[in-house]
Formats: C-alpha cells, sequence, structure tokens
C-alpha cells in the first residue's frame, strides 16, 4: 500500500468537501474527523468513506447546509435534529452543546436525529478531555447484525466510544463496536481475498460462515459473543442498547428500519428516511470530586494494570488508547497508509472535481 503525508490527505480531503458545497470550516472540520480515523489505524472510518459520502450527496439525500435545530432541551439535556446534514459536521455541533450543558449542570447528554455517518465514535469522546469531563459518545448504523436467533440484518455494528482524562498517563480511550467486527474491516477482507474469523458470519441460511463478503449475500453479522452459550445475547443487549439510545429516543430510524447507505443492502421496510441517530455525554468529574484527585487516582489505575502479569508470549496488557495513541505517532511521522481500492476512489473523486492528488 502507498504511503501519503498527513497534511497532504488532509488538505485534499477538506478540498473534496468544499467542492461539494461545505462551508470552509465546516469542510476543515469534516477532514479532521476522517484523518483522525487514518491516524488512529481506524481506516474503517476513514478516506475509504468518502465514495459512500460523495454518492449520498449526489442522491441528495445528504445535504451541505441542513437546518441544524435543538427541537426540545432541559438544562442538562437536548434533542437536536440535524437537518440530513453530514455526521461529521452534526456531531461536533452536538458534543459540544453537551460539554455546555456539563459545565452548567454537572453532566450534559444530546441526542440527535436525522443525520449520518459520524466517523470514528472516539473523536467525539476525546472532546471532553481538554475540559476535564469525561466523554461518551455511541451511533447506530446499517443493519447488518442479526439478533440471536435472528436470520438476517437488523442493527448496526452501534460503536461506543468513552474517553477519561488523566493527569501523567495518557487519557482512556475506549473506542469499539457492539459487533465482533466493523463492516469495514469485511470490506478490507474482501479486498484482500481474505477470510473472515469463525463466529463472526453467518449465511442468509443462518449458517455459520467465513466469507468475508458474506453480507454482500444476503448473510449477517453476528452479535458479539456469537453464539449463547459464548454470551452473544450479551452482544444483542448491548447493540441493542446503543440502537435506542441513539435512534429511538431522539425519533431517528432504528434497527430495520435504517434506511441503507450500501448498495448491497435493501431497505427491508421501505422507511421513511429519518436518518441515523447519535448520542453524545460529558460528565464533569468535579461534579464528584477534583479534577486533580481523580486524574490522580485515574493515573494509579492505569499503572496497576500496566504492571499486571502478563500471559506466555505476551508483551504487555494493553491499556484501551495505547494502539490508537501510538499508531498516530508513527503515522504523523512516516505517513498514512492508503490500500489501492481507496486510492483509486479517492483519485476518481479527485479527477471529477478538478483536484490533484498527492504525490507519494
Amino acid at each position: 500500500m502507498k504511503k501519503f503525508s498527513y497534511k497532504s490527505l488532509f488538505d485534499v480531503t477538506q478540498n473534496i468537501f468544499e467542492k461539494i458545497g461545505l462551508p470552509p470550516d465546516e469542510a476543515y472540520q469534516a477532514a479532521d474527523i476522517l484523518l483522525q480515523a487514518e491516524l488512529r489505524n481506524i481506516p474503517t472510518h476513514g478516506l475509504m468513506r468518502m465514495p459512500e459520502y460523495i454518492n449520498l450527496w449526489k442522491t441528495k439525500r445528504i445535504t451541505v447546509k441542513p437546518d441544524f435545530k435543538i427541537i426540545r432541551q432541559t438544562p442538562s439535556t437536548a434533542l437536536v435534529d440535524g437537518g440530513k446534514g453530514f455526521g461529521l459536521v452534526t456531531g461536533p455541533k452536538a458534543m459540544k452543546i453537551a460539554i455546555e450543558k456539563a459545565k452548567n449542570a454537572g453532566t450534559g447528554w444530546v441526542a440527535v436525529r436525522n443525520t449520518y455517518h459520524y466517523g470514528i465514535a472516539g473523536y467525539y469522546a476525546m472532546m471532553a478531555l481538554e475540559h476535564d469531563m469525561i466523554g461518551i459518545s455511541m451511533t447506530n448504523a446499517n443493519p447488518l447484525v442479526a439478533p440471536t436467533f435472528g436470520l438476517t440484518g437488523m442493527l448496526g455494528t452501534n460503536p461506543i466510544a468513552v474517553a477519561v482524562p488523566t493527569k501523567n498517563q495518557p487519557p482512556f480511550v475506549a473506542d469499539f463496536a457492539t459487533a465482533p467486527v466493523a463492516r469495514g474491516k469485511l470490506d478490507v477482507m474482501v479486498e484482500k481475498g481474505l477470510d473472515a474469523p469463525e463466529g463472526v458470519l453467518q449465511d442468509k441460511y443462518g449458517h455459520p460462515t467465513t466469507n468475508a463478503a458474506a453480507l454482500r449475500e444476503g448473510g449477517a453479522l453476528k452479535t458479539l459473543g456469537g453464539d449463547p452459550e459464548r454470551g452473544g445475547h450479551k452482544g444483542f443487549c448491548l447493540t441493542a442498547i446503543v440502537d435506542i439510545l441513539t435512534a429511538v429516543l431522539p425519533g431517528a430510524n432504528f434497527g430495520p428500519t435504517v434506511v441503507p447507505t450500501l448498495g448491497y443492502v435493501k431497505d427491508k421496510k421501505n422507511s421513511e428516511d429519518k436518518g441515523i441517530g447519535h448520542f453524545f455525554g460529558a460528565i464533569r468529574i468535579d461534579a464528584f470530586q477534583t479534577a486533580e484527585e481523580f486524574k490522580e487516582y485515574m493515573d494509579e489505575w492505569i499503572t496497576t494494570f500496566r504492571k499486571a502479569e502478563t500471559i506466555p508470549g505476551k508483551e504487555r496488557v494493553i491499556i484501551p488508547g495505547d494502539p490508537e495513541r501510538e499508531s498516530e505517532k508513527e503515522k504523523l511521522k512516516n505517513g498514512i497508509e492508503l490500500s489501492p481500492k481507496t486510492l483509486k476512489s479517492l483519485l476518481e473523486i479527485t479527477s471529477e472535481f478538478g483536484l490533484n492528488f498527492p504525490e507519494q
């Protein structure tokens, strides 16, 4: 795979968003989220999503000048309508509202409807860190996950992210799908001709399969844990909780009523397109104890687990956020790899808009 500098990819991404009509500040914001995904080694939520965004724009399912508005609110909560705008733009605005409410009320909670894919969940949770707050972020997505004992995909991979500030240690940042694997990772496996891990997928008949293209052939993702004997019902609960908080609570499309953004996923319900939904939270630490005391104690928590005895052959216990932080440092220095498929799609998009793609 070819490598490109962070800045060159950032600039061309911002230029693409400006070409389709986003104001410069919002184009910058959207590019920042996608490039953070690349830096943090989550390319499934980075530039490989650009064709999906462009298609949403071309089909007029998404607008570059949405009517973003607060529908109702209390001192600590708000319901936001994203006006069919990019989640990459709506999400940061909503998280800022949660943070501001937390400053005044101790906690802030914002539910969003009528919006679309917002990139990596961790980006929003981490926005709270500089305010000495714990950040929470989650979203629903395309219906690809079959409920326990279900035959077809009815839920999204529905990620959760939680970011916790620290004093001297790097912050704790957990950012994970509530399904066993993100959809984008399966796309990468298909591109590379690889099999999916066992226990992750089922075919259109409900039989276990390692065919990474199973979703394209009518199959579905299993829940986290897979079979009930391995806790699959608990994975169903996790994914369902996210769906309820991000979609049912704000009034977005939930579960199987989500109008897909993927060509190979059928719209099962011919639903009204109310977009997907997001849920954001900010918790002010000094509502419980001083921020300094908490961050010192959080350092102790992390240090305790860093010193954990490891099983033979393993170097260390990994603290949530460590791999992403290390990837960010390495890629800022040595460049970001793009897969052949992602590079091809970006070259096509930049050519269409009369932009120059950076040289390797």
